[in-house]
């Protein structure tokens, strides 16, 4: 926690505000939580606190419970948010929902259903979830700032944050006879990517298990499981790390990030390797385990 003449600048979101909350109103993070940084340099994000509240242009949004949290959005009738139909808890009739269309080439599938991305304006109530234990983030996105978050972590977005896909070219192919296979270790093919623009916007992300932020520097260089990705800043590099495991059977994966910027990471990851032959991948960097 840093003070300054200003105010209170939260150390997580390094946005200030005048410091009379208990809670950073721009990201949710407890005022009176010490900075934890491990020995490795990376800083435990601190959960939001059941019935903590944050403010976007004219609205509000309350995120309630713990173990699974529901976002409570009371939206003003000059604003707008977008988010993921599968996460709708519920809404006053008075919101006015619609389909968003979505950039050229956009296509996102959930256990084989077809996601679509909804459209909210106020003035009204609504109510979104993740339908799964975690955490909710809170990423506030000052003007100017571009992200690019890992598929299925997105819950919401402020109407003015602009989106679009990135490719997060992170892949391998295996072939067994004469069919080949593409994988994609990420869990997906492509990056979110949120930038605000004009004036501040509000994202809401979930990540099961704990989070932790890390700071990179243009020279620093770290390797994370795929599936550990929760979001990065949009300068961060990413390719492909393969390790080969004892005997040369099959391989590792991890993803290789490369300052300068920020990422996010999550405690629950799945496996990542492959036990076979990659006949082809994304440039990569590899060794003997």
């Amino acid at each position: 926690m840093s003070q300054t003449t200003a105010g209170y600048t939260c150390p997580y979101c390094r946005i200030d505000s005048e410091g009379a909350a208990t809670t950073c109103p721009h990201c949710g993070a407890p005022v009176d939580v010490r900075e934890r940084v491990s020995d490795s340099g990376w800083v435990e994000q601190p959960p939001i606190r059941d019935m903590t509240r944050l403010h976007f242009g004219h609205s509000s949004c309350q995120i309630s419970g713990t173990y699974v949290p529901v976002a409570e959005l009371s939206l003003d009738g000059s604003d707008s948010l977008y988010f993921s139909h599968h996460g709708l808890l519920h809404a006053e009739p008075g919101v006015e929902l619609d389909l968003m269309r979505m950039p050229d080439g956009w296509h996102r599938s959930l256990a084989g259903m077809p996601v679509y991305v909804l459209t909210a304006r106020g003035p009204g109530h609504l109510a979104i979830s993740a339908d799964e234990p975690g955490e909710t983030i809170a990423v506030p996105l000052l003007p100017g700032r571009t992200i690019d978050v890992a598929e299925h972590r997105f819950l919401a977005a402020t109407g003015n944050v602009r989106y679009h896909w990135v490719p997060a070219n992170v892949w391998y192919k295996t072939q067994y006879e004469h069919e080949t296979t593409w994988h994609y270790p990420m869990g997906g093919r492509y990056f979110d990517r949120f930038e605000a623009t004009d004036t501040p916007g509000l994202l809401l992300l979930h990540a099961p298990g704990s989070t932790f932020i890390r700071d990179l520097a243009a020279s620093d260089t770290i390797y994370v499981k795929p599936q550990a990705v929760v979001w990065k800043d949009h300068m961060v590099r990413v390719s492909l790390h393969t390790e080969k495991m004892a005997g040369g059977q099959g391989y590792f994966m991890w993803v290789k990030l490369q300052g300068p910027g920020r990422v996010v990471v999550k405690s629950i990851f799945g496996y990542a390797g492959w036990s076979g032959k990659i006949v082809d991948s994304t440039p990569r960097t590899s060794h003997a385990w």
